[in-house]
C-alpha cells in the first residue's frame, strides 16, 4: 500500500494561503508560525481518493512525526466553531426506490447495509431528500390527490400514499430498520395539477383560492408518513421554484411563497402540531435575493428553519450574504447532479471543492447530491425528466457500480456525523479544505488538491503537526484521534 504521508515537520513553518471559499476563511496573508513539538500520541488515519482511481476511500497506514520544513499548512482552531452539522447523503427518488426494490434480498440488505450503516464497511449515509408526489425520476407524474380534468378535492378526501406504496416506502422503512437516525427532507415537484392555472403536472402556478388546500395537503402527507413509521425532518415549499420547465413543476414566486407561508402553512403545522422544519427556496445560488424577500417579512420568517440551495447557477459563496444576514436561520444544499456517464477526476475535483467543501464552508449543514441510484439505462424518468442524471451507484439487477458522487460524499458521510460541528481551518485556492469536530471529540479534516502537481503540506492543531502528501485532483479524509 503506498503511503500518503512523507516527513512530519516542526520548527519554522512558511504558511502559504491563496484564497478563501466565501467569508469564513481566516490567515489570509501570508505568516511565519512555529509547529509543534512531536507528540509521541499523534494517531491520525487517513482515507484517499485519486482521480486515476488507484485509491477509492481507501485507508492508508498512520501519519508519523518526521523533521523540519517550509511547506504549505493547515492549521485548526477547535476553539472556533460555526454550524452544527445534520448530514450527507443523496435524493431518494421513486426511480432509485424501483431499483433497489429489484434487487435479489440479500444483495438489497447488503447495499443498504454498505450505504446507511455505520459499520468500518458502510459510508454512513446520515440524510436523504425524498419528493413529495413524483419527481422527474419517477416513471410518470403523479400527486396523492390526481382527480379527472375539472374535478377539486378542496378536503382532500381523495388523498393517498399509495403511489409511494410500492417502491419509496418499503425502501424507506428497510433504512430506517438499518439507521433509525437518518433525516429526511421531503420536496414537492409540483403541487395536485387540479389547484394550478394550467391544470398540468409540468409548469403552472398555484391558484390563491387553492393555498388552505396545498397547505392541507402538506399537513396530511406528514400525518400519512408518521403513521408509515417515517419521520420527516423538514420539508422545502417548492423544488427549483424558477423553472418550471422539468415534469413535474410549479413556478412559485418569492411573493407567493411568502405568503403561503406566512398565512397558510406556518398556521396550518401550528395548528396540527406539526413539527416538521419549514426550508423556503430549493433552488440555485445566483438568487440569493428570493429567500432574503421572504425572511425580510416576519410574519413568515417566524415559521421557517432556514433556505435551501443548488448550484446550477451562481457561486457558492453567495450563501454566505444569506447566513450573513440571517444568522438565525440555517442554510442547506439539497441538490446537484452529475452527468453520466461521469468522470472521476472532474466530478471528484469539482463536487469536492464545490459541495462538500464549498457549501460547508459556507455555512450549510446539509449537502446532499442528486441523486442515489440509476440503472445504466438512466432510467426511469418522466417524459420530459432527466435523461442524463447518473446516480451514485448504478444498479443493473444485483449488479452494482459506484460512480464519482458515491465517493465524493463518502469522504465526509462516512467520518462527519450528524451533531459535528465545522471548526476553523485556512483554506486555500490550491488546498481547498474544511474541519470538524465529532461528538466524540475526534476532528475530520477533509482536502482537496486543487492543482495539477502533488503537493506535500502540513496540518496542524496548535499541539500536534503532521505532513501528508496528495497527488493531483485526489482528496484526502483525516480522522484525528
Amino acid at each position: 500500500m503506498k503511503m500518503v504521508t512523507e516527513n512530519i515537520t516542526y520548527g519554522v513553518l512558511i504558511i502559504f494561503v491563496l484564497s478563501c471559499f466565501g467569508s469564513q476563511c481566516k490567515n489570509n496573508k501570508p505568516n511565519i508560525a512555529p509547529l509543534p513539538s512531536p507528540s509521541s500520541k499523534l494517531s491520525v488515519n487517513v482515507y484517499l481518493t485519486r482521480p486515476d482511481k488507484s485509491a477509492l476511500l481507501t485507508q492508508q497506514e498512520n501519519v508519523s512525526a518526521a523533521s523540519s520544513n517550509q511547506l504549505p499548512s493547515i492549521i485548526l482552531n477547535t476553539n472556533t466553531i460555526y454550524q452544527s452539522i445534520d448530514g450527507f447523503g443523496f435524493a431518494l427518488t421513486g426511480g432509485s426506490a424501483y431499483h433497489l426494490n429489484n434487487m435479489s434480498s440479500s444483495k438489497r440488505t447488503g447495499l443498504l447495509n454498505e450505504l446507511f450503516g455505520q459499520g468500518e464497511g458502510s459510508i454512513n449515509i446520515s440524510y436523504l431528500r425524498i419528493s413529495i408526489g413524483a419527481s422527474d425520476l419517477d416513471a410518470e407524474a403523479f400527486s396523492y390527490d390526481d382527480l379527472n380534468a375539472g374535478e377539486t378535492d378542496v378536503d382532500l378526501t381523495r388523498f393517498s400514499l399509495e403511489p409511494d406504496k410500492k417502491w419509496l416506502i418499503p425502501i424507506l422503512k428497510q433504512i430506517l430498520a438499518i439507521n433509525p437516525s437518518v433525516k429526511i427532507m421531503a420536496s414537492p415537484w409540483s403541487a395536485p395539477s387540479w389547484m394550478k392555472t394550467n391544470g398540468a403536472s409540468k409548469g403552472g402556478i398555484l391558484q390563491l383560492k387553492y393555498f388552505d388546500a396545498y397547505a392541507k395537503y402538506f399537513v396530511k402527507y406528514l400525518q400519512a408518513m408518521a403513521q408509515e413509521g417515517i419521520n420527516i425532518e423538514a420539508i422545502t415549499i417548492q423544488n427549483e421554484p424558477l423553472y418550471d420547465g422539468n415534469n413535474p413543476s410549479m413556478y412559485m414566486s418569492p411573493e407567493d411563497q411568502g405568503a403561503f407561508v406566512k398565512n397558510n402553512l406556518g398556521p396550518a403545522f401550528e395548528t396540527a402540531g406539526i413539527k416538521t422544519k419549514v426550508v423556503i427556496y430549493d433552488h440555485n445560488a445566483d438568487h440569493t435575493d428570493y429567500p432574503m424577500a421572504i425572511l425580510n417579512d416576519a410574519a413568515a420568517k417566524k415559521y421557517i428553519d432556514g433556505s435551501a440551495f443548488h448550484l446550477y447557477g451562481g457561486d457558492i459563496s453567495s450563501l454566505s450574504s444569506v447566513h450573513n444576514t440571517y444568522p438565525d436561520k440555517n442554510l442547506y444544499f439539497t441538490e446537484q447532479w452529475e452527468g453520466a456517464p461521469g468522470n472521476m477526476a472532474n466530478d471528484l475535483k469539482w463536487a469536492t471543492r464545490e459541495l462538500v467543501i464549498g457549501a460547508t464552508r459556507n455555512w450549510c449543514k446539509v449537502v446532499l447530491q442528486w441523486n442515489l441510484a440509476s440503472n445504466s439505462a438512466l432510467e426511469p424518468h418522466t417524459p420530459g425528466g432527466c435523461t442524463q442524471c447518473l446516480g451514485a451507484v448504478t444498479i443493473d439487477g444485483d449488479v452494482v457500480v459506484r460512480n464519482p458522487a458515491y465517493y465524493v460524499i463518502a469522504h465526509a458521510s462516512k467520518f462527519v456525523n450528524s451533531g459535528s460541528v465545522r471548526i476553523e481551518s485556512n483554506s486555500t485556492g490550491e488546498l481547498p479544505n474544511v474541519a470538524f469536530k465529532r461528538p466524540d471529540g475526534k476532528i475530520v479534516i477533509i482536502v482537496l488538491n486543487n492543482t495539477d502537481l502533488s503537493k506535500s503540506f502540513n496540518i496542524s492543531n496548535g499541539t500536534d503537526a503532521f505532513t501528508t502528501t496528495l497527488m493531483a485532483g485526489a482528496v484526502g479524509t483525516y480522522v484525528w484521534n
